[in-house]
């Protein structure tokens, strides 16, 4: 079967966005842990992903 068809997402776009989603993921864990309610944690992990894509975004480059 031949497969000619190109990526959705490159291999460096995917690796930014995994980095960003464990360092969202991490805030999470951290922001339960410390207490604080799934709405405050949510909107920590959300904030946590989108900072973590653009660091991550500036450094592999």
């Amino acid at each position: 079967m031949d497969n000619d068809r190109d990526p959705l997402l490159s291999l460096r776009a995917a690796v930014v966005f995994a980095l960003g989603g464990l360092v969202g993921i991490g805030a999470v864990l951290v922001t339960l842990w410390g207490g604080n309610g799934p709405d405050a944690a949510m909107l920590a992990g959300g904030t946590a992903f989108g900072g973590g894509v653009l660091f991550f975004h500036t450094v592999i480059g």
